[in-house]
C-alpha cells in the first residue's frame, strides 16, 4: 500500500459528536467559520501525493474504509486547506468537497490519531 496522504488530529471541537450521529465528520487545518468550529476536527494541512480515487483506502489509526465516490473538490481541498467531509454511508449525494466510504461504523477519533489514505500501487 502507497500512502498518498498522512495527517494528525490535533484537536477537535466540543460538539463533534453531533455530526457523527449523522454519520460524517468534518476537517480542517485552518481556521474554520466560527459556527462550524465546535464540529470539526483539526489536522495539519498536509499535501495529497496523488489525488484521491474510487478504492484508495482511508484508515484513520487502525479503523479502514474503501473510499467510494471524491466530490469534485475534495482533493484540492483536502491538499490547501485540510478540509474535507467524509460520509460513512455509501447512499446519498457525494458533496463537491465530500467523500463517501463503505462501512457504517463510524471511527473512534482522539487527539493524535492519524488519518491516512492509501493506494494499492
Amino acid at each position: 500500500m502507497k500512502t498518498i496522504y498522512e495527517t494528525t488530529v490535533k484537536n477537535f471541537g466540543s460538539d463533534v459528536a453531533a455530526f457523527a450521529q449523522k454519520g460524517f465528520l468534518i476537517t480542517f487545518g485552518h481556521k474554520t467559520l466560527s459556527t462550524l468550529k465546535d464540529f470539526c476536527y483539526f489536522v495539519e494541512v498536509v499535501p495529497l501525493e496523488e489525488n484521491i480515487e474510487p478504492g484508495d483506502i482511508l484508515k484513520i489509526d487502525d479503523q479502514k474504509y474503501e473510499i467510494l465516490r471524491i466530490g469534485s473538490i475534495a482533493s484540492d481541498n483536502l491538499s490547501t486547506l485540510g478540509h474535507i467531509t467524509i460520509f460513512f454511508t455509501e447512499e446519498g449525494e457525494c458533496l463537491p468537497g465530500s467523500i463517501r466510504v463503505k462501512g457504517n461504523k463510524f471511527p473512534v477519533i482522539k487527539k493524535g490519531s492519524i488519518i491516512k489514505i492509501q493506494r494499492n500501487s
